[in-house]
C-alpha cells in the first residue's frame, strides 16, 4: 500500500480511535500489523511493530508518551492485529 493511502489516527490520551467502536492503547497500537509510522514531535519514525519486518525493519525505540498520531495501514477495517501472530 502506498504511503499516501495510509489512514492517520491521533492519539488522544495514550489512545487511538482503531476502528468507531474501538479504541486502543498505544502501547497496543506499536505491537500492531497495521501500525506503520509514529508521528513524534512533528516527524514520522517507523513503528516498533516494523523492527520484525525484513522489508522495512525499524530499530530505533519510540518514546510512547510523546507520539501524536500513527500511520496505520488497516484499509479494510479489521482492526488490532498482534504481530506475536505473526511471528511467534
Amino acid at each position: 500500500m502506498p504511503e499516501e493511502d495510509y489512514r492517520e489516527i491521533p492519539v488522544r490520551k495514550g489512545t487511538v480511535q482503531c476502528l468507531p467502536e474501538r479504541e486502543e492503547t498505544i502501547e497496543h497500537c506499536r505491537f500492531c500489523v497495521f501500525s506503520r509510522y509514529f508521528k513524534v514531535g512533528g516527524h514520522y519514525v517507523k513503528s516498533p511493530a516494523l523492527a520484525y519486518c525484513t522489508r522495512h525493519r525499524a530499530t530505533d525505540e519510540v518514546d510512547l508518551s510523546k507520539v501524536e498520531s500513527v500511520k496505520c495501514a488497516d484499509r479494510r477495517g479489521e482492526g488490532y492485529r498482534s504481530i506475536m501472530n505473526i511471528i511467534g
